[in-house]
């Protein structure tokens, strides 16, 4: 193509794709979109002209010792590679790269290694951790995953909500109903149950002012209060830290909000300095964040009596301000990510506004990646769904499916298998749409063994496996892997060749949703194949080429399935 086009190969890597398959008819190997490489935008070229060209340019190419077949399609030109060639090249390349398969790939060479720091989970002290902070959990593990994966330097943030008025509120209920016992043995439940009863009276004038002059000597850093608070907040990262462990999550850092009281002080002073502070006649302090400075839009960051103020995050821009330019200081990263539902989209864009207004350029290398919300698990005044409740549901469900499935083998900790596989359930579901989009769960349907589920991932992934183990998993050298000429054996090949154009899609926009309906349908494709190309009773030069492809497919899967966040199971 190069020769012909008389284009550098470098300016073509983007325009050449791998084609997706098709299940009911064969399909080349690559194309080159037209349009990608006329000169002039592509909306000024007619389809037809753009098919002429398509026509033009297939006559002008030649096939030879890799390319078996050239053809015109509507604005492309589709090419067929040699067949042995394809499978020797495909599966040479999984088994060298391992787990690094796809992320070699030439699509990622021009992209810098970067320092990426990503805010996501955050939630908040004495109120159990529910459904919503889910969401933010796996998607922002999602997000550093794939970040490692490419080569960048990843820190994970945990921004606690361990600060602000209700610390007044829940210390005042802990007077009247906490239990120091309680506090230790299970100290999420128990400053749960307080918090709520004590949120019964918040309204009395009495509980107000009480929880006022709590919180107001906290602030002070005054002793007593300040242990009490101290408790409350260690107590909880350590049950956070349990449950993420069962998670597969970590953090490289539990933030929160109480670190930047003193710096957000600081902020609003600088704010003040640059004349970008005003007061408004009740007495508190906003930003102007309008074009015309007409007021038409604005951010509250300070409280009339002085203090910053807790908004959409129980927390003041003020606060998040400081954050920001503090982790800047601090780790001087290339982009920051926060991962938090859409309801908080205005709340980081005046963030980001302020932050730009402040002088601080690198504010447009920060991002907000929103989600919807999971309708079908809610949460409201007393009943409300944890995440710990959530993980057990999802484990016990799936041992007792496992129990009444006949193919299920005896299997050396049920438990843990369970575990594994149901959390596999979740983040499928929840991955299989646009981030953006609310859902409705159901656990029916997410639990399925068939169908588009997290279930299926780990079934072929066990099956695989099993295959694997069933015929000697020694490393297999020599292998004649030219015999795999089988319609369903040339499917998996072209799958397998798409794979670094799917992380590459996820690694642009940061939706799980590419790698999750890859997975599937390698999947899929892996069932067809395990069917008609049987490992048992074939020659042992078959049998061998048809294992090296199986390998090559559970590979991938692996590789696929740990980005998203989910421990693939070897027994089920």
């Amino acid at each position: 193509l190069s020769k012909v086009l008389d284009l550098p190969p470098e300016n073509l890597i983007k325009s050449i794709s791998a084609v997706p398959v098709s299940k009911n008819r064969h399909v080349a190997d690559f194309q080159l979109s037209i349009a990608s490489v006329t000169e002039g935008s592509s909306s000024d070229c007619l389809a037809q002209d753009l098919n002429l060209q398509a026509q033009k340019l297939a006559e002008r190419l030649k096939c030879d010792a890799v390319v078996s077949e050239i053809s015109a399609g509507p604005g492309t030109v589709n090419f067929t590679i040699n067949r042995e060639l394809l499978a020797r090249t495909v599966l040479q390349q999984v088994l060298k790269d391992g787990s690094e398969y796809g992320v070699k790939s030439e699509l990622f060479s021009t992209v810098p290694r970067q320092k990426a720091v990503i805010e996501f989970s955050s939630p908040n002290i004495a109120k159990k951790f529910h459904i919503g902070h889910l969401r933010s959990t796996i998607v922002g593990n999602f997000i550093a995953n794939l970040k490692v994966a490419l080569g960048h330097e990843v820190i994970r943030i945990n921004y606690l909500g361990d600060w602000g008025m209700q610390f007044g509120l829940l210390a005042v209920g802990f007077q009247c109903f906490g239990n120091k016992d309680k506090l230790k043995s299970s100290p999420l439940q128990h400053l749960f149950e307080v918090y709520v009863q004590i949120n019964k009276a918040a309204e009395d004038e009495n509980t107000k002012k009480l929880a006022k002059d709590f919180f107001r000597k906290l602030e002070e850093h005054d002793e007593q209060p300040l242990s009490l608070w101290k408790q409350f907040r260690d107590f909880s990262i350590e049950e956070y830290i349990r449950i993420y462990k069962r998670l597969g999550v970590h953090f490289d850092e539990y933030s929160g909000e109480s670190f930047y009281q003193e710096k957000s002080q600081e902020v609003l002073k600088i704010l003040e300095d640059k004349g970008l502070l005003q007061k408004t006649e009740k007495g508190t302090g906003i930003v102007d964040l309008s074009e015309k400075k007409d007021l038409s839009s604005f951010s509250t960051v300070m409280r009339s009596d002085g203090t910053s103020l807790y908004i959409t995050r129980q927390v003041s821009p003020s606060v998040d301000l400081a954050a920001a330019i503090d982790r800047m200081n601090k780790h001087s990263w290339d982009t920051m990510i926060y991962v938090t539902d859409k309801s908080q989209s205005n709340h980081f864009q005046h963030l980001f506004q302020i932050l730009k207004l402040m002088g601080y350029d690198w504010a447009e290398r920060c991002q907000h990646v929103s989600f919807g919300l999971v309708q079908g698990m809610k949460t409201r005044r007393g009943e409300v769904i944890f995440l710990e409740d959530v993980l057990n549901e999802v484990r016990s469900r799936m041992l007792q499916n496992m129990a009444s499935a006949k193919t299920t083998k005896e299997i050396e900790d049920p438990m843990e298998t369970a575990e594994k596989v149901g959390l596999a359930a979740l983040i499928v579901q929840d991955f299989r749409g646009l981030l953006s989009s609310d859902y409705q769960f159901s656990w029916d349907r997410a639990l399925q063994s068939r169908g588009d589920t997290g279930v299926f991932l780990q079934y072929t992934h066990a099956r695989l496996h099993s295959l694997e183990q069933m015929h000697g998993n020694e490393q297999l050298t020599d292998v004649n892997v030219a015999c795999l000429q089988e319609p369903s054996a040339i499917s998996l090949l072209q799958h397998l060749l798409r794979y670094d154009e799917v992380l590459y899609r996820s690694s642009q926009d940061l939706q799980p949703k590419h790698i999750v309906s890859y997975l599937l349908t390698l999947s899929h494709l892996a069932a067809v194949a395990h069917k008609t190309l049987p490992v048992k009773g074939s020659t042992p030069e078959l049998a061998q080429a048809r294992l090296r492809l199986f390998q090559a497919a559970r590979s991938v899967l692996a590789n696929g399935m740990k980005l998203l966040g989910i421990t693939p199971v070897t027994q089920m």
